[in-house]
């Protein structure tokens, strides 16, 4: 049975940092490209960034390029996603997402076929 679980979320000051992990298990990782996305208040829930499989490609939203990197160890099953500028409109819960074919910010959520259950990063001006 594929499991993600997410864990690093919080409450932090404007510019301060956060670091996200995604645990996997249940399946061979380093065949699954990972992302991250996230649903604000009252927002849908949108891409923030992915990685390929093995790590050769990363991809970021525009309104985190710069500030947040996201990298994974096969080895361990992880995937992080390092936080830095942290800004009020941030605030959001963050899941993570595990898919055999690469994600991207046009890939249709629906059609993901693995989601952890989310955690809450809260930024405070």
């Amino acid at each position: 049975q594929v499991q993600l679980v997410e864990s690093g979320g919080g409450l932090v000051q404007a510019g301060g940092s956060l670091r996200l992990s995604c645990a996997a298990s249940g399946y061979t990782f380093s065949n699954y490209a990972v992302g991250w996305f996230r649903q604000g208040p009252g927002k849908e829930r949108a891409f923030v960034a992915s990685i390929s499989r093995l790590a050769v490609s990363t991809y970021y939203v525009d309104s985190v390029k710069g500030r947040f990197t996201i990298s994974r160890d096969n080895a361990k099953n992880m995937v992080y996603l390092q936080m830095n500028s942290l800004k009020p409109e941030d605030t959001a819960v963050y899941y993570c997402a595990a898919d055999p074919r690469p994600i991207y910010a046009t890939t249709a959520l629906t059609t993901i076929d693995y989601w952890g259950q989310g955690t809450q990063v809260s930024v405070s001006s």
